[in-house]
This record gives C-alpha cells, sequence and structure tokens, in this order.
C-alpha cells in the first residue's frame, strides 16, 4: 500500500468518503485541501453509463471554459501557405509539416494543443500512433481539424480555456477546469461548461442514466465527489 503524505492525510479528513456534495461545496474542499507549494491544477472526473467496447458510444468533444484553464496554452498548427501564414500571424508557438512531423517522430511532444488544416490529415496521418495515446492527434470531432481562415479563432479559443475531453479505457473522463488559485465561482462555472459539453455529447444509442458519478480533486489532494443531479443543473443557470 502507498503510504500517504501528512499533508494528503488531513486534507482526506475534511472530506467524507461516501458523502455526495454541491458543487459549491466540493469546490470549497477542493480548494483547502490545494495546500501544496505549487498552484495546483483542479481536474473533474466522471464515470459514464457507456459501454467503451461499442464504437457507437464513444464519447468525445470540446469544451470552452468561460474562465480558461490557467498557465499557458502550448500550440501547434499542421498547415501550409496561406494556413501557416495565418496561425503564425495569430501567434500560434509551432507552425510547419515536415519539420514538426520530423521532430515528433524524433520524440518530442513539446505541446498542449495540435491543430491543422484538412489537406495535412494524410500527410500526418502516421503521428497518429504517437499523440493519439496523448489526446494529442487533431481530430474533425474534436474540432481540432480546421479550415485554414478558421485558424486565428481556433487557436484563441485554445489559449482561452479549450479544453478536449474523450472516454478513456475505463469509461472515464478526465479534465482540467482550473487552478485551485481560481474563485470559487470561477471553477463552479467551468465545471459547468464542461458538463454540459458532456451532457451534449451524449450518444443517441444511451438510454437512462449517462452521468454515474462525477469526482473533483486537485493535484496533491483527496478525491471530492459531487452530487450529479446538483452538477446537471449549473447548465440551466449559466
Amino acid at each position: 500500500m502507498v503510504k500517504k503524505s501528512k499533508r494528503y492525510a488531513a486534507a482526506s479528513e475534511l472530506v467524507e468518503e461516501l458523502a455526495l456534495y454541491s458543487p459549491d461545496d466540493a469546490v470549497e474542499l477542493v480548494k483547502q485541501g490545494a495546500t501544496a507549494k505549487f498552484d495546483e491544477t483542479v481536474e473533474a472526473h466522471f464515470r459514464l453509463n457507456v459501454d467503451v467496447r461499442q464504437a457507437d458510444q464513444q464519447v468525445r468533444g470540446v469544451a470552452l471554459l468561460p474562465h480558461g484553464i490557467g498557465g499557458s496554452v502550448r500550440v501547434l498548427v499542421f498547415a501550409a501557405g496561406e494556413g501557416e501564414r495565418l496561425a503564425r500571424e495569430a501567434g500560434a508557438d509551432h507552425v510547419g509539416v515536415d519539420d514538426l512531423i520530423q521532430q515528433i517522430e524524433d520524440g518530442w511532444v513539446e505541446f498542449d494543443v495540435s491543430l491543422a488544416t484538412p489537406d495535412m490529415m494524410t500527410r500526418i496521418a502516421r503521428l497518429g500512433r504517437v499523440l493519439g495515446r496523448r489526446g494529442l492527434m487533431p481530430n474533425p470531432r474534436a474540432g481540432t481539424v480546421v479550415e485554414a481562415q478558421e485558424l486565428p479563432r481556433a487557436i484563441e479559443e485554445s489559449r482561452k480555456g479549450r479544453v478536449e475531453f474523450r472516454l478513456d479505457r475505463t469509461g472515464i473522463i478526465h479534465s482540467r477546469i482550473g487552478k485551485s488559485s481560481f474563485e470559487q465561482d470561477q471553477l463552479k462555472e467551468n465545471l459547468g461548461a464542461l458538463v454540459d459539453a458532456i451532457v451534449q455529447a451524449r450518444p443517441e444509442t444511451i438510454r437512462g442514466i449517462f452521468i454515474r458519478s462525477i469526482s473533483l480533486s486537485s493535484t496533491m489532494g483527496p478525491g471530492v465527489r459531487v452530487d450529479v443531479a446538483a452538477a446537471s443543473a449549473l447548465v440551466s443557470v449559466e
């Protein structure tokens, strides 16, 4: 068994293990438990009522968080010609095609978001085995494959608080919703935006309950279970 630190143990004492907290109370507890010397990332974890083995029950999409995720976001763009020019003018951190493909194949992945124009997809297809498992492969369903003229908007959204979410192999979605230094209302509103996006991505084949459970945690803190009905109600008040 992994030994927990005294700091973690103290934070865990604030949380009742089986309790379901309102979004307000959950965010407050997460902030109280984020006592590390750095600004901890706050994450939301959604367990969905889906069968990950079924192609028509995959859940993937994009959420635009109103208060961003904190910190800088490094944007890479696969584009040439007009797309390359627009991406550079919009302030993308890395722009190109063959040079970036080679760097990534050599093991370089120092970026947080990758975008591509449609004409680039056949050229970067071989990067799928590297970028796919990291959630960095451009994908039309995630809104990361865009026409050249849409690149400035996509780059701006990526920097402001655009987060991509997708199911993992156990049927759970993990996503950042900000930093522990954020105000309580900022984290709550970001959570509401993420809940809304996930609900909008619900597969048509799912019947009954869709979101089975939600929990919040900071980088070094314990998980806090959130009442799903209360979190879903955030969508209607945004």
